[in-house]
Formats: C-alpha cells, sequence, structure tokens
C-alpha cells in the first residue's frame, strides 16, 4: 500500500468532485450535521430527567 500525502489526495477528491457533482458530499455534510444535533441534544437533556424516586 502507497502512501498519499493529504494533499495528493484533496486533489483527487476535488477531480472526482468535477465530474460528481457536490451532491454526495453535502449529503454526508447534512447527515452528520443532524445526527450530531441529535446526539448532543440528547446528551444535554438527559441531565434534565426528574428522578422520583
Amino acid at each position: 500500500m502507497e502512501h498519499n500525502p493529504p494533499a495528493a489526495w484533496f486533489a483527487e477528491a476535488a477531480r472526482a468532485a468535477e465530474t460528481q457533482g457536490a451532491g454526495n458530499l453535502i449529503r454526508v455534510i447534512l447527515v452528520v450535521m443532524i445526527l450530531g444535533s441529535v446526539l448532543t441534544a440528547w446528551f444535554l437533556l438527559r441531565g434534565y430527567k426528574s428522578k422520583d424516586e
């Protein structure tokens, strides 16, 4: 397995994006943002549960 520097990987991704468009990247970013928001809300709000025991 050969080692590719980050700049080469980024250049290759940019060339691929020219042919594919940005649709897949935007979908991935949106899914990650939504999942991150849900997990953050769950983590913050779980501390506000009322403990009646």
